[in-house]
C-alpha cells in the first residue's frame, strides 16, 4: 500500500536575482538531497520578482511525527543551510506546515 502525504512543509526564501542561479545550484546540492532521502516527495519552485528571486521548497510527509523526526523534533523551526546568510536577503524565521485536504 502506498503511503499518502497528509502534511506539507513549505519554506520560502528570497535572494538577489543576480545570485539566483548560484543559490539554486546550492539548494540542489545541499538542501534538497536530505529531503529527498526522507520525505515522500519534494518540490522546488523559483519565481523571478525583478531584483529579487523567491525560492519555495515544499516537502510532503505522511504525518507530523515523520516530519518532526526529520527536523529534530521541532518541525516549525527553520534549519538554515550553512551558506544561507551569504545568499538570502533575510533569513526566514518560520516555515508553513499545512494539512493536505485534497490530493488527486
Amino acid at each position: 500500500m502506498e503511503t499518502k502525504a497528509k502534511i506539507a512543509r513549505i519554506w520560502r526564501g528570497k535572494v538577489p536575482t543576480s545570485r539566483a542561479d548560484e543559490y539554486q545550484a546550492y539548494l540542489r546540492e545541499a538542501g534538497i538531497p536530505p529531503l529527498v532521502k526522507t520525505a515522500l516527495a519534494v518540490q522546488l519552485f523559483r519565481e523571478e520578482q525583478g531584483a529579487e528571486t523567491e525560492f519555495i521548497t515544499t516537502s510532503y510527509w505522511p504525518d507530523f511525527e515523520a516530519m518532526a523526526a526529520f527536523t529534530g523534533g521541532d518541525p516549525d523551526k527553520v534549519h538554515h543551510l550553512d551558506r544561507d546568510p551569504e545568499f538570502l536577503i533575510a533569513l526566514p524565521e518560520h516555515v508553513a506546515i499545512m494539512t493536505i485536504l485534497i490530493d488527486r
